[in-house]
């Protein structure tokens, strides 16, 4: 283990799940059954890591609560359909998650899904209670505020300083840095690399594997 950490946060989308091409889908089949002009997919990457309701007003800032409601069952139709099959874990998710917990990590997922769609894949992946904790956006702060990693902090009794938020979007690389965490950026999900070096990560991986294989060279 490593001697600075105990406890890794993860975010799922685009993290552990190769979803993303579902939720850009999702948001242009939503914004054509509501008539409002489609956004690019750079557009829609940028606002993966929010909540639904904070991503459709990033997207739409002018919408109204009543459509914005009918936009969101929309998309939420959609995104449930294509989620029949669940989006499949990254390329050595599965068993690095495993080796880490093996190794005495605590583990935990903060996500800008809803708890109903988390607990959804969680249990098609067998994991109902795999995870530490688990936090979701509806039931707590959108990120980037901090209030989801500040749960988890206190729930598994770690300081911010012992803990490291892992994603791929600014949302949750500013979250972590608003919460005094450290965090490690992944390149293959929503948002460039580029872009989330401006958050300074202690670390950016270009493959899930290598978060171990780089805690494991700075073992007690």
């Amino acid at each position: 283990m490593h001697p600075d950490y105990k406890l890794l946060i993860f975010d799922w989308d685009g993290t552990l799940a190769n979803s993303i091409g579902r939720i850009v889908e999702s948001m242009h089949v939503a914004s054509d059954r509501t008539g409002f002009a489609r956004r690019d997919d750079f557009a829609v990457k940028g606002i993966i890591g929010l909540g639904l309701p904070e991503a459709i007003r990033s997207l739409y800032p002018d919408i109204d609560d009543e459509a914005l409601v009918v936009f969101r069952q929309h998309y939420a139709e959609h995104y449930i359909a294509l989620e029949a099959e669940p989006s499949p874990l990254f390329e050595g998710v599965a068993d690095t998650l495993e080796a880490l917990r093996a190794e005495g990590y605590h583990l935990a997922v903060a996500t800008g899904k809803a708890r109903r769609g988390l607990d959804r894949v969680l249990k098609a992946h067998g994991w109902e209670d795999y995870f530490d904790i688990t936090r979701a956006a509806d039931e707590t702060a959108s990120k980037p505020h901090p209030l989801m990693l500040e749960q988890i902090l206190a729930h598994c009794e770690v300081r911010p300083e012992r803990a490291l938020m892992i994603g791929d979007s600014s949302f949750d690389l500013q979250m972590a840095r608003n919460a005094g965490m450290g965090s490690v950026a992944v390149s293959y999900g929503a948002q460039t690399i580029e872009a989330l070096r401006a958050f300074e990560p202690r670390l950016a991986i270009d493959r899930f594997p290598e978060l171990h294989a780089w805690l494991s060279r700075h073992t007690d």
